[in-house]
């Protein structure tokens, strides 16, 4: 009997199927990242929302596969919080609650696993969810945690980004346009080419925003 006919006799197989068995952490992490971007950056709508909620029934059964490998869990948290951020409302709550679980056990297995993108994502989290009493939000851990994920990887294109993202909705613009200069520098990525080009995007549109501001604020001095 094989390891996969063993697990099936034992009821042991809910969430995981054969691929997640047969793939290694490597595999499972480069696949649920890839799929990411493709539904992130290339649907749009409930097509989208659909994709997204599929992906994360994928990272279910690779986490199930793999239980104690961060990554898995930094990407299911990812999922999710794009999910809630897609979906939109009340009922995403849920879905950013679950990320923030998945992001914290991240950080309890390995936190400097992807070069930090627990700190990151979670950070993005807490600025982007309401606060007390609907939600978890709150800007001081989630500056925290963004600081942390740029202490891990101060030149990467996401932690300079989401902490560009964070500074402007501070209204510290300056810095931000610092930190979202150096996210359009940041090194390009192996694999994850979609990702970088849909992300620099999104730099580029935020720094088109914040350069209107500190003009603004230039013409009142």
């Amino acid at each position: 009997m094989n390891l996969h006919q063993f697990l099936l006799t034992m009821g042991l197989t809910a969430g995981i199927s054969m691929a997640s068995l047969a793939e290694t952490t490597t595999d499972a992490v480069a696949y649920l990242q890839q799929q990411w971007a493709i539904d992130n950056y290339q649907l749009g709508g409930t097509e989208k929302q659909r994709a997204l909620f599929t992906l994360i029934d994928e990272a279910d059964g690779r986490i199930a596969a793999h239980p104690n490998e961060a990554s898995l869990y930094i990407w299911r948290g990812i999922i999710q919080s794009t999910y809630a951020g897609a979906k939109g409302g009340i009922g995403a709550l849920k879905y950013a609650k679950a990320a923030k679980s998945d992001l914290e056990k991240a950080i309890t297995l390995d936190g400097s696993a992807l070069q930090g993108s627990a700190y990151t994502s979670l950070g993005t989290l807490y600025f982007n969810v309401p606060g007390w009493p609907i939600g978890f939000g709150d800007d001081d851990k989630a500056e925290d945690l963004l600081k942390k994920a740029l202490d891990i990887n101060p030149k990467g294109i996401d932690a300079n980004y989401f902490y560009g993202d964070f500074l402007s909705r501070e209204k510290r613009y300056q810095e931000s346009s610092q930190h979202l200069h150096t996210a359009l520098d940041a090194p390009p990525r192996p694999g994850r080419e979609l990702a970088d080009s849909g992300r620099r995007e999104e730099v580029k549109a935020l720094l088109v925003e914040v350069d209107a501001h500190l003009t603004q604020v230039s013409a009142r001095r």
